[in-house]
């Protein structure tokens, strides 16, 4: 099954960019952005995109501006994630036909992100609206609205955020923190992908 789970790089290196993306991909988790906070971010998205972007969706996250998206644009990236609702940035992401990932915590928020475009819209950070928060405002958005609780969900509440509403999480430090090496992150990945399986093949 297709498991929807963004793995948060944050912090890579364009030279280990390749294999640990490779690592990911084996383990069975397909979405991967490279926050632009990272070091030369835009070389290790280029790295990802051309090695495996028919069969991963490679992009960016923390994306803050329409510059950022045409740089990942013009560097093969496929996804934009950002920290907040940037009407603008939703706009200029779908106009390049890239999905958009918002950043969203309250109603406002995303009502304005699906009014300009937005695919699907990440609740960060989760540890602030929490399981309830979410279950609050999920019961008034659209049905199909995709969204992705980031921030304070891990493999040990999966299932609690499922039952609340999410359709899939980013995960961070969890699963790459800078220094890891590629066994590492293979050991964590896999151990995520299990309960993830658990929760969501039911």
């Amino acid at each position: 099954m297709e498991r929807n789970i963004v793995a948060i790089l944050r912090g890579i290196q364009p030279s280990e960019a390749q294999a640990i993306c490779a690592v990911l991909i084996e383990c069975g988790i397909t979405k991967i952005e490279v926050p632009l906070n990272s070091p030369n971010p835009f070389e290790s998205i280029e790295v990802m995109a051309n090695n495996f972007g028919k069969t991963a969706l490679i992009g960016a996250g923390t994306v803050l501006s329409v510059q950022d998206v045409r740089m990942v644009q013009d560097a093969g990236g496929k996804l934009i994630v950002s920290p907040d609702c940037n009407p603008q940035v939703i706009q200029a992401t779908k106009a390049a036909g890239m999905l958009s990932y918002p950043g969203v915590l309250t109603p406002t928020e995303c009502f304005t992100a699906l009014r300009n475009g937005a695919d699907g819209l990440k609740f960060f950070p989760g540890v602030m609206i929490g399981t309830a928060g979410l279950g609050a405002v999920r019961a008034v958005l659209p049905k199909g609205t995709e969204i992705l609780a980031v921030g304070g969900a891990g493999p040990d509440n999966f299932a609690e955020w499922k039952a609340a509403g999410a359709d899939g999480f980013g995960i961070g430090s969890a699963i790459y923190k800078p220094g890891n090496s590629a066994d590492e992150v293979r050991a964590k990945a896999q151990a995520i992908v299990v309960e993830y399986d658990k929760v969501f093949a039911v």
